[in-house]
């Protein structure tokens, strides 16, 4: 299907940025108990678990709005859907705020915050194909996927330091006017849709589009190769400092390590993208990324120096979080002309149900001494599954479809 008549307009790159502005705030609220939580508890007076709950919050409620929040992004469209969401994210991050001593207001808050989330996240691919050509999807979708990065990113690396010269609530006040803020410059700046189409756009209903795609064979395999890699980086994210502390490495370092992990995706997140389009194939760099995350993951469990655990870390967080923006845009293209929010949602569920059961199940096979060496090696065995699993995935038709086009036109 060649561009042919299109147009890609510049302001494309104005709407991309702020729905990356609401994407990262919605990550960064989602995480920010992450690297405070022994703090969290002293303040609120309750268990590191329960801390814990603030955030798989989102992952249990991701699970349960996440086929509304693609019908709403496919039928309401990106301002009134992804506009939901960004309203809910500000409102809710401010009553953080407003109400910080109190726990189960809190707690609330933090359930509001999920339901938002899902209309966010989910309109990755939408605004991809909405507003950019074919040859810049993939390209737009790693920054939209980047902006996810970023939030997280900023939320390790900022909630301490705010948290120490502030306190609680002003943290978590400040993050709320940011949210705010965020929302309102969505409001302010995003546009539905360009004046003319910027590439194909024809979709199905949301309801014909999921059982088109839960027949296709290679959306099948995709989502299982999602379960895997998410629930991959969510398992060793959630527990990095109990995997390195067995070989002596502190609590520094763990944090340290994750924030490189995040630091090499972003990296990857831009530059990965760029060559799969410039290339014009989607299926190669997923299967890539399964096989160098796996060297990554081998020196994660097995390194004795924090110079090799460093560049372990690198190498896993640069393949496994560079194959997000790929394998979002591979499956809004092997299912057009189904609605990329739904194939978006999809494939982002699976990663919500994969990192509730990958964390519970790396904490109840823990050793005695509580290594999780067993529990590293079984995720290399199941990525090296998905690697094999991506072999058998055909290559993109869209991304293919653009080649001979351009091939024509020359």
């Amino acid at each position: 299907m060649p561009e042919t008549g299109y147009r890609a307009y510049p302001y494309r790159w104005v709407v991309l940025a702020t729905f990356m502005a609401v994407a990262a705030m919605s990550q960064l609220l989602w995480i920010t108990f992450a690297p405070i939580t022994v703090e969290a508890a002293r303040f609120y007076g309750t268990s590191d678990t329960m801390i814990g709950l603030l955030s798989m919050s989102f992952m249990i409620v991701y699970i349960l709005i996440v086929i509304p929040s693609a019908w709403a992004i496919d039928t309401w469209g990106l301002r009134a859907a992804v506009g939901l969401g960004a309203g809910l994210t500000a409102v809710f991050a401010l009553t953080r705020g407003l109400f910080a001593g109190s726990f189960p207001l809190l707690l609330a808050s933090q359930v509001g915050l999920a339901i938002g989330q899902p209309f966010i996240l989910g309109a990755i691919t939408k605004v991809a194909a909405r507003w950019f050509p074919v040859r810049e999807r993939a390209t737009a979708t790693g920054l939209g996927t980047l902006a996810l990065y970023l939030g997280i990113l900023v939320a390790m690396g900022l909630t301490p330091p705010l948290t120490i010269r502030y306190g609680m609530r002003s943290m978590l006040l400040i993050y709320g006017v940011a949210a705010a803020v965020a929302t309102i410059l969505f409001f302010a700046l995003l546009r539905e849709r360009p004046p003319t189409p910027a590439g194909h756009d024809e979709r199905a209903l949301m309801l014909d589009g999921l059982k088109q795609m839960l027949r296709q064979r290679d959306f099948v395999l995709l989502m299982a190769i999602f379960f895997v890699g998410m629930g991959v980086f969510n398992g060793v994210s959630t527990w990095i400092e109990t995997i390195i502390r067995p070989r002596g490495f502190t609590i520094a370092q763990a944090g340290t390590l994750g924030a490189l992990m995040l630091v090499a995706g972003i990296v990857g997140a831009i530059a990965i993208p760029i060559l799969s389009d410039l290339g014009r194939r989607r299926r190669v760099f997923i299967i890539i990324a399964l096989v160098g995350m796996i060297p990554g993951l081998l020196g994660m469990t097995f390194a004795t120096s924090f110079s090799w655990l460093l560049v372990s870390g690198f190498v896993f967080g640069f393949f496994l979080l560079s194959s997000g923006p790929i394998g979002f845009q591979y499956g809004a293209e092997i299912t057009h002309p189904a609605p990329e929010g739904t194939s978006n949602s999809l494939l982002i569920v699976m990663g919500q149900v994969s990192g509730i059961v990958f964390i519970f199940c790396m904490d109840a096979f823990k050793s005695p001494g509580g290594a999780m060496t067993g529990s590293m090696l079984a995720l290399i065995a199941l990525t090296g599954i998905s690697a094999i699993l991506a072999c058998l995935l055909k290559e993109s038709p869209v991304a293919a479809s653009t080649v001979r086009g351009e091939a024509e036109q020359r």
